[in-house]
Order: C-alpha cells, then structure tokens, then sequence
C-alpha cells in the first residue's frame, strides 16, 4: 500500500505544475510537512511528530477541550445520496451503517493511526452533553466493548454504539449484544445527539488523520428533524478552526447542494473548505458540458467555485464492488485505472486531484499544520479561560468554616454595628445621614411656606407679598393652604372673636385662630418628611440584610423577618413622637423666647406701617421687577442692604441724630407716622407674624431630632437585644437550628461545584498543552 502511495506521489510530481489551489497545500512548510523523498514516511521525524499531535488533540478531546476551546478538525458533511458514507469508508477502511433514511443521528469521530503492526478498532462513546444538549460539568469517555480485529465487525459495533448514545438512560453495556434487527427495533429516547461516537482504528496501511462524520443533511422528513440535522452541521462548521469537507456529488448542479451553502455560511472566503467531487462515473459519455464545467472546477479555473485548497474528485465503490468485499488496495486502483484512461479526467495535469490517496495525505498534512499553527492560540486561549474561572470562583464566597452558632451570632452582631455607624454618620457609606438631611432642608422649606401672608391693604390682591421685613425676597414655593388676608380680612377675625372684652381690647382668641391657621399646616408636610425618611430607612436595612445575611438564604429570610418587625415597631412610635410634636404646638401658643418675639414684632409692625404709607411702592407690577431677586429660602439672621444715603429714610435720620436722637433705625421711623385708623389690625398682623418665625424656628428643629431620637436610634438600641433574645429562644427550642441558619444556597454550592471541576479540566487542559509544547 505505501508504495502503491509512494508510486502515486512520484507521478504527481513529475506530471507538470500545480494548479493555484493545489500550490496551497503542497506548500505547506514547517516541521509539520513530510519530505518529498519518495520513501516510505512512516518512520519519519514528520510520521513521529504527526503522531504526536494526533495523539494531543485526541487526548483533549477526551478531557472536553473540544466544548472549552475552537480544536482544530476536519469534518465530513454532505447530503444524502452525496456519496458521504462511502467517501468515509474508503478514507477509514471501515464499513459504516446504511439504512435508507437518515442512518447517522450523532457525529462520529473517525481517528486512524498507522503506528501499528496489525489492524484493530477500539470504539468509546464521549459523553460532553446531557439529554437536552446542555454541556455537561465534565466530559465521560466511556469505553465501548471490546477491541475489534476484524473489519467485518464494526458495522454492527457502530449501530450499538449509536443506540447507546440515543438511550443515554440505558447502561451502554446493555447494547453490547444486541443484533441489527433487534437495534432497528429499539425506540429510541433521542432523536438525535451530539454526543459522539469515537471510533480508533490501528491500521499500518493508513494514513494518520482524524475526522468528524455528521449525518448526512436531509430536507424530505419532519421539520424537526431536518433542523435537528442542519444545527448540528452548523455548530461543526463555524469553528474557525474546522476543516470543511462538503462531498459533492457529480450528478447534480453544485447550487443544488446544501452542503456547499452551508459551507459558505460559515466559510465565504472558501479559506478552510475542501470540495470532495463524488460518483464522476454516472456522468455519461453525451454529458461533455458538465464533464468540461467539472474539469474547471477541479484546475480551480472556474470563477464562481473558488476554494483555497481546491476540489478533490473520487471514484468511489458501487454496490457490486461493495458487495465483492475488495480490499482498500483493489479499490484505489480500480479507481486510479478509471481516472488514468478516461476523458476528460485522464488530461488533468494535477493528478493528486484524484481519488482517495492523494486527497487523504493533502488532508492530514493540512489538519497538522493547522494544529501546529494552532497550538499557540490554544493556550493563550485556555490561560484566558483559566484566568476567568479563577475569577469568577474567587468572587464567590469560600465555604463555611466557623461553627453554625458562630457564624450567626457574629453576622448579627456585625449588622449591628455597622446600621450604628451608618445611624452615627461615622460609617464610610454616609448615605443615609446624606439623604435625611436634605429631607430635612425640603422639610424647612414646606414650612417656612406655611407664613402668613399678610398685606396690609384694603385690596390685597393688588399688591404684592411682604414675605420679609427688607422686602427683597418673596417665597416661590407657598403652600396652597394659605391664605392671603388684607387689613378688612384681619379685622373680620378680630370681631368675630370678641367676648365680653371692655373696648380697645383685642381678642386674643383672634391671634389663636390666626396662628392655628398656619400651624395646622405643618402636619402634611410632617408626614411627607416622616415617609420618605423611612423609605430611606427601608433601602438601608435591605441593602445591609443582603449583604450581611445573603449568602444564606434561610439566615436572610429569618433575621430579615425580625429586623423588619423591629423596623415597624420604631416606625409606629416614632410616627406618635412626631404626632405629639406637633401638638406642642397647638394651644397654648407660648415661648420664653420674649426678646426675639418682641423684637420681630417690632419689625412687622414698623414694615407694616411703612407699608402702607408708601402703598404705591408695593403694587403689583413692581413684583415683575422684584422676580429677579429670587429667593428659595429664609434667613430670619440676614443683614439687610445698606441704606443709601440719597434715600428719605437716611437723610430723616442723620437730621434727628444732628438733633440729639441718636441711635435711631428704620422702624422707629414708623412711630412718627400720623395714627393708622388700622392700629388694631396692624399689631394682629405683626403679633401673628412674629410669632410664627419662633415656632418655625422652634419646629424645623423639633421634627428632624424628633425622628433621629425615636427612629434611627431607637432602633440601634433595640435591635441587637431583640435580635439576640429571639435567636437564643430559637436556638434552645429545636436542634440543628443554627445548622439550618447557614445552610448555603444550593446554587452557591453547585456554582462553586461547576467552577471547581471546570477549573480543573482547564488546569488539565493547560498542563497537557503547556507539557507538549516543552517536548517539541
């Protein structure tokens, strides 16, 4: 045989120059390429290194590198009746299965090695996908039977290997015996599987290659199926690492042909495809268009069927000669004769365009170098994958090592003190003294939008607001509860609280009626700030729940259950703390704070009157001018402007201090004014007013502390007893509650499982590839 191999090899040589697609292979250079000697090459350095890498890849593929990383490999497909199962049996040497229908239903593997004395087969199934088609944690090869050492056995070894892959419930050791009837019988649980049949065949007449056989692509059955069978060809063939030999039968258009388009799909620049021209013999003598569109194809002159590496035509046996049971020998000269003394065939100058030998040997020698190109990526490939894993298992958290009782009590305590902090400010995360605070300052605005607004005319829709004694600043958000009372609507107040008080006498019930009116307000927006303080709250506790007690589903569930019910608790009482706050300030209205009262009185009264001796000042148009001057807030402390000197005001005052009043302001200007026919009123105005700014000062401080003290603190105080009574009452009432407590998440488990065993096929994987590369 190899000299029969060493003949056909001189000839091609010798028969003229090769064509541009056969320059592509015969090229090929590095350790790699056999010598071009004419002698036998099995005992090479090329045969041995050849081996060698066959051997790897095998050996990876046996560890599950092939679902890890792209492997270089060849792969067969073809439709049916395209000649694919008898192009595997004339490169293999075996007989495979043949039914009419779809006969294959999963890949298989085909590894031939001519380091061998005699012939024999060894058939293993590898088991890298469930029954859904889900990779598996880790890739079984189990091994199938006995070696076989005679040829006429693996057809059926074949057939009971393929059921034992569609019954993968079933012990594979159950199909060891069975018959071809009994296995046409069998109905099978899948369909079809991409588990893979692997099929060694020792043989000294061989050359070394591997190669995937897939089931051949169908379209006349079940849309199922046929989908079933071109997924399966498709994950094979986009591999950027994967030989495509699409078999192609003579008979039909190439268009024709599924196999060439999805070839295509997933190789458009035909860099990595081969076109394996079958049954040339059914082309009749009349047929000299097709012969000639064929022959161009195979010297790579046609235009629209470019491939890199070109077309390879064979003769391959008919069911006479298959029936005969000829050797491979008789085979390849019979075909080799045909091919040798008929036209158009016999004037092709590349002669190793044709039958088995050639195509056979320029295909191993490309699968080698592929892999030797390879072998560098590969491991760049798997320390990538190696570096993830390692990632991804260390960002998990390791596996419990404290007591259960332990463990719980020390991640209550740490929550704990870490909400204390958080509580104190004195955490990093300062996020929940951030977000309350500025929940306070919205809450100062919502009641500093609660004054009164007074203004001291008979209209008083016709002027504008008086929202501070210098009358620059004007409040842009004012709650729509109040009201806006000129001077008729203040006395109307006033008469409707007298009594029996003796004349010149205000009610004081007129001032209680007017201070309720903005104090009753400040409950809305009490709420609305106690709300939103929890929902704060809320989101901090969370957060800390799942990252103190997450990783233990049942702890998290538990102490999450309790804090909560303590969280409520402090909610309620704090919501009655705030509740009774308010109330402080309903009836009796009373301070202490007499000098600043007295003082702001003053100063309302003084605006008040100034005010409307200078009615014409205040109208409403001159609020468009006062607009740009805006103001969000109050600052009952401001300075206000200077006085100029060119004003009324100034130039009244250095006239009485010349006179020898000295140390007189603005407002005692008002003193001077005639008597207001509104006296009453105006002091009502500016009694109200100025007490309202001491409340408010008094009340923007009382609800924030009031919520800090019977809120946030409450809790930290509460919640390490609480939790620690209730965890002790549960440990003492039942066995192995910590256990339970800390039992982990099962799929925490499984991850850590899953990444642990892929961290060790990759360090396999690694360790396998990193050996070989020391050895070369």
């Amino acid at each position: 045989m190899n000299g029969f191999l060493t003949t056909r090899r001189r000839h091609a040589t010798s028969s003229g120059d090769p064509s541009p697609d056969v320059t592509s292979i015969s090229s090929l250079s590095g350790s790699a390429s056999p010598p071009d000697t004419g002698v036998d090459i099995s005992s090479t350095d090329y045969a041995h290194r050849r081996r060698e890498l066959m051997k790897m890849m095998a050996d990876l593929k046996s560890m599950g590198a092939e679902a890890l990383i792209d492997l270089p490999s060849v792969v067969v497909i073809g439709g049916q009746s395209a000649g694919k199962s008898s192009l595997v049996e004339a490169v293999s040497g075996i007989n495979v299965p043949r039914d009419s229908g779809t006969c294959t239903r999963c890949p298989m593997e085909c590894t031939m090695s001519s380091h061998a004395t005699s012939w024999s087969c060894t058939i293993t199934l590898r088991m890298s996908f469930d029954s859904n088609g889900r990779d598996t944690a880790k890739t079984i090869t189990v091994p199938f039977g006995r070696t076989i050492t005679d040829r006429n056995e693996v057809e059926v070894w074949l057939r009971r290997a393929q059921s034992a892959i569609l019954n993968p419930n079933i012990p594979s050791s159950n199909f060891h015996t069975k018959t071809i009837e009994e296995l046409r019988n069998t109905r099978n649980t899948l369909k079809f599987s991409r588990n893979v049949v692997c099929v060694s065949i020792e043989d000294p007449d061989a050359t070394d290659l591997s190669f995937y056989d897939l089931p051949g692509l169908i379209q006349n059955e079940e849309a199922e199926t046929v989908a079933l069978v071109k997924s399966l060809v498709e994950h094979y063939t986009q591999k950027n690492n994967t030989i495509i030999l699409t078999t192609i039968p003579m008979s039909d258009d190439m268009e024709n042909q599924q196999s060439m388009s999805l070839a295509r799909a997933a190789d458009p620049d035909g860099k990595r495809t081969i076109g394996v021209l079958t049954k040339p013999d059914t082309l009749g003598a009349g047929a000299i268009n097709q012969r000639k569109r064929w022959v161009e194809i195979i010297e790579g002159r046609s235009e629209d069927h470019k491939l890199k590496h070109g077309f390879y035509c064979v003769r391959l046996p008919d069911d006479a000669e298959r029936t005969q049971r000829l050797s491979r020998a008789e085979l390849q000269r019979r075909a080799a004769e045909y091919f040798d003394t008929t036209p158009p065939w016999n004037g092709v100058t590349d002669r190793r365009r044709f039958g088995i030998p050639g195509f056979v040997s320029d295909v191993s020698r490309l699968l080698i170098q592929l892999i030797e190109e390879a072998l560098p990526r590969l491991r760049e490939d798997i320390d990538k994958l190696l570096a993830q894993c390692n990632k991804d298992f260390d960002a998990l958290p390791p596996p419990l090592t404290n007591d259960p009782q332990i463990e719980v009590l020390g991640r209550v305590n740490t929550f704990c003190d870490v909400f204390k902090s958080f509580v104190n400010g004195s955490h990093e995360d300062k996020g929940l003294a951030q977000r309350n605070r500025a929940l306070y300052a919205i809450f100062k605005r919502d009641i500093r939008g609660t004054a009164p607004d007074f203004r001291p005319f008979e209209k008083p829709e016709e002027y504008v607001p008086l929202d501070d004694t210098a009358g620059k600043m004007t409040l842009t958000e004012r709650d729509p509860g109040v009201k806006m009372m000129g001077i008729y609507d203040v006395r109307k107040v006033i008469h409707e609280a007298i009594g029996w008080e003796l004349p010149n006498n205000v009610p004081y019930q007129a001032k209680a009626n007017l201070i309720a009116q903005f104090t009753k307000l400040w409950f809305a927006p009490s709420k609305r700030c106690l709300a939103g303080i929890n929902d704060v709250l809320d989101q901090i506790i969370d957060t800390l729940i799942s990252t103190h007690f997450g990783r233990f589903r049942v702890l998290e569930g538990y102490v999450g259950d309790l804090i909560r019910i303590e969280v409520g608790i402090c909610k309620a009482r704090a919501e009655e703390a705030v509740k009774s706050v308010l109330a402080l300030e309903t009836t009796p209205y009373y301070t202490q704070n007499k000098h600043y009262l007295e003082t702001l009185r003053d100063k309302w009264l003084a605006h008040y009157k100034i005010v409307r001796s200078r009615a014409s000042q205040y109208k409403a148009p001159v609020h468009l001018i006062q607009q740009s001057y805006p103001a969000t807030y109050f600052d009952d402390n401001r300075e206000g402007p200077p006085i100029a000197e060119r004003t009324p005001e100034a130039k009244a005052l250095r006239a009485l201090a010349e006179a020898g009043y000295a140390n007189l302001k603005i407002p005692d200007l008002a003193r001077l004014l005639p008597p207001d026919s509104f006296q009453e009123e105006l002091i009502v105005m500016a009694d109200v007013r100025a007490y309202y700014h001491v409340a408010y000062k008094r009340i923007i401080d009382h609800i924030p502390l009031t919520i800090e003290h019977a809120l946030h603190h409450a809790l930290t105080q509460q919640l390490s007893q609480s939790l620690l009574t209730s965890l002790l009452t549960d440990v003492a009432s039942g066995p192995n509650f910590s256990d339970r407590m800390v039992s982990e998440d099962p799929s925490v488990a499984q991850k850590r499982a899953s990444l642990s065993t892929r961290k060790q096929r990759l360090s396999d994987i690694r360790r396998k590839l990193m050996t070989f590369g020391n050895n070369i």
